[in-house]
């Protein structure tokens, strides 16, 4: 099996990891979970992170084929329409990055249709996307063999991609002294969440776990790494020998002691995007909405 080549890249604001994998003889690559800088307060938006991805990418040579959303995040907005526009004017004559989504983003666009009353002509159907994966699919990066596995729970549309021995699972799993992602969003669900885990426990032991979040528990530094054997033996929350009921009764707990994510009205908004704004009103700016004594 092919080793990929992951450099991993932290956004501090935000606690995320952005991780660009590459195949170490063609150069290929795609990049995971970007971030675009977004400041809440002045509404301004900014591609500084972003650009550090796409230095790793042109100091490297890679030729990026995709750029994969583990799930329509709620606390960052995805940079993938900057990249994808970026990587498509420096390699002129060559297509596109696609921009991939798990299939299940139909359900959480038409759920937050609803939620935010977004404009009627707005498709919940996956159509902002360049490729929507199903469970179970493979392709490739190269020579880099990569598979979808459908992880729900934190989301309905979690996935975890699969690629050489690593498994990049999103929100799904955190490092192993974090434990595991909240449920209480809409379409959450904490016993889908526990059978998630358990399909990812099934990987060799060896397999590489990248996260997406880290916040640095107990004051160590953030960390992205780690394998599914250190998950199954030292997850706070998901170990060998914790039952759906004992994961549900903590997940649940501790969900109802969390704050809302900062960053959730406008992430969410420009996720199901595909990381595009809202349509500009007529005045040429977009605005972000607020559901008033919703959550």
């Amino acid at each position: 099996m092919t080793r990929p080549i992951v450099h991993s890249h932290y956004h501090a604001d935000s606690g995320t990891w952005s991780h660009v994998v590459a195949d170490p003889s063609t150069r290929a690559a795609a990049i995971i979970d970007p971030v675009l800088d977004f400041d809440l307060k002045s509404g301004h938006t900014a591609t500084t992170f972003a650009r550090k991805l796409l230095e790793c990418v042109a100091s490297h040579g890679y030729r990026v084929l995709w750029i994969l959303e583990t799930h329509a995040h709620a606390d960052h907005l995805t940079a993938a329409p900057f990249l994808q526009g970026a990587l498509a004017k420096a390699d002129a004559g060559t297509s596109a990055p696609k921009i991939g989504i798990g299939l299940g983003i139909r359900d959480v666009q038409a759920t937050f249709k609803a939620i935010f009353n977004l404009e009627a002509d707005f498709a919940a159907d996956g159509s902002q996307f360049d490729h929507l994966f199903a469970d179970g699919e493979r392709f490739r990066i190269g020579d880099l063999d990569a598979e979808i596995i459908a992880t729900p729970g934190h989301t309905s549309d979690s996935l975890s991609y699969r690629i050489g021995d690593c498994v990049f699972v999103g929100d799904s799993l955190l490092m192993p002294d974090s434990g595991t992602a909240r449920c209480d969003f809409p379409g959450g669900d904490a016993a889908r969440l526990f059978a998630s885990i358990q399909r990812l426990y099934q990987l060799p032991e060896a397999t590489r776990v990248f996260v997406c979040h880290d916040y640095g528990p107990n004051g160590r530094e953030p960390r992205c790494e780690s394998s599914i054997g250190e998950q199954e033996d030292h997850n706070i929350h998901v170990r060998d020998g914790v039952s759906e009921r004992e994961y549900v009764g903590v997940r649940t707990a501790r969900d109802a002691t969390l704050a809302v994510p900062t960053l959730l009205f406008p992430s969410v908004q420009v996720n199901i995007r595909a990381g595009r704004l809202p349509p500009a009103e007529n005045n040429g700016t977009s605005f972000l909405k607020i559901p008033i004594d919703r959550f």
